[in-house]
């Protein structure tokens, strides 16, 4: 299979134009359209990639298991987690809701995750796969990392909501923290992985820098 990179040719990052680096620099170029620095491959992309998910799976721990929301009011005060919540919507007669917060903030998140280390891992270990089934995994881990921040916003609906009508207070608690932490650090992780590595892995040669 013939690819930019093995005819010489980087992208450039900033205005996608293929441009061929100087003599020697094989690191390292500029692009003479728009003068922005290409490389051939994103610099250090596995280990960028791989330092974000590993602490994006750490983090994922305290965001299902720590409170998410502390609710105090006259009745009392209650610290729910994103289970507690959809164990209550689902027995309150709501599955709908809880089928919705069980997917975007457990589910999703966590396929993600597993989608970003299956595909890191077949750059170093490509054994056949399909680079173009490949390259539909990782589209569609970047179109799922748009919906990831949907329970953190219903959260902060609901405190607004709560606190303009005075009827309660409502803060975000650490589980909530911890679970935006989990958002960025995978899209970080979906940003730094760079998708041509899987075509050059399944070629002869495997270009990273």
């Amino acid at each position: 299979m013939t690819t930019a990179l093995r005819c010489g040719l980087w992208a450039c990052p900033s205005c996608r134009r293929l441009c061929r680096p100087e003599t020697g620099d094989s690191r390292a170029g500029r692009c003479p359209q728009c003068g922005a620095t290409a490389h051939p491959r994103k610099p250090d992309s596995l280990s960028r990639c791989w330092a974000f998910l590993i602490a994006a799976t750490i983090l994922y721990v305290p965001a299902n298991l720590l409170p998410v929301m502390q609710t105090s009011s006259v009745l009392g005060s209650s610290r729910d987690t994103i289970i507690s919540g959809v164990i209550y919507f689902w027995t309150s007669g709501s599955p709908g809701l809880a089928l919705l917060i069980f997917s975007v903030s457990i589910l999703v998140p966590l396929i993600k995750l597993g989608s970003l280390a299956y595909l890191a891992h077949s750059v170093r270990h490509p054994g056949g796969t399909d680079p173009h089934r490949l390259g539909r995994l990782y589209r569609a881990v970047e179109l799922a990392g748009r919906w990831s921040m949907l329970d953190v916003f219903v959260i902060a609906l609901m405190v607004g909501m709560v606190r303009f009508r005075t009827l309660a207070t409502i803060e975000a608690g650490p589980g909530a923290a911890a679970f935006g932490a989990v958002v960025v650090l995978s899209m970080l992780a979906a940003a730094s992985f760079d998708p041509r590595l899987l075509w050059d892995a399944s070629g002869s040669s495997n270009h990273e820098h």
